[in-house]
């Protein structure tokens, strides 16, 4: 059996890009909550782990799991929690280069094998209007660092070097990678 640990819908498209449907659809429960001082790749590789750790499955169940993180140095900007923390990171990412991280982790009998993709973004200088108007689409809402590259925040991205997929939320080259590690056939019919 197959366990997608994510209840992203986003992760759920890009698997079907591989071919993939999870036979489980299992979000984690996990405490997504910073530790002080914690650098944005180490939290967001040991979310990735305690979601991984999380979920109930079989020994023959192959699990994936992944979590992905906005980091201005070494701030974490997480999921806002309203619109006005989505306008303070908006504000934050305005103009500026940041990181969009991706720990993905897959799981079966056992093992684990995990991967990391680090990319980098740079939004357009941003106006009051701008960021107003993609503020009322709502589209910011369950996004890491406040906005979606393949939403209409799209629109805001000036540079990008990396993986696209990644920072949309599962890295395609490296999850392929994972499940194929642990016997899972990609592309399979």
């Amino acid at each position: 059996m197959f366990i997608l640990g994510s209840g992203s819908p986003r992760r759920l498209e890009l698997l079907a890009t591989l071919g993939l449907v999870p036979d489980a659809v299992r979000p984690p429960d996990v405490d997504e909550t910073p530790r002080k001082g914690e650098v944005p790749r180490v939290y967001c590789e040991r979310i990735t782990s305690a979601k991984l750790d999380a979920i109930e499955a079989s020994a023959d169940d192959v699990v994936l799991c992944a979590d992905t993180t906005v980091a201005l140095g070494r701030r974490i900007l997480g999921k806002p929690q309203d619109a006005a923390e989505a306008d303070t990171f908006l504000r934050l990412l305005s103009g500026r280069r940041h990181r969009v991280i991706t720990a993905v982790a897959v799981g079966c009998g056992g093992k684990s094998w995990t991967r990391t993709s680090v990319s980098s973004v740079r939004l357009k200088r941003l106006s009051d209007q701008e960021i107003a108007g993609y503020l009322a689409t709502g589209d910011w809402q369950g996004k890491a660092g406040a906005y979606a590259i393949q939403g209409p925040a799209a629109a805001f991205v000036a540079w990008m070097d990396g993986s696209h997929s990644g920072i949309v939320g599962l890295p395609l080259h490296e999850t392929a990678n994972l499940l194929q590690a642990a016997g899972l056939e990609v592309w399979a019919k």
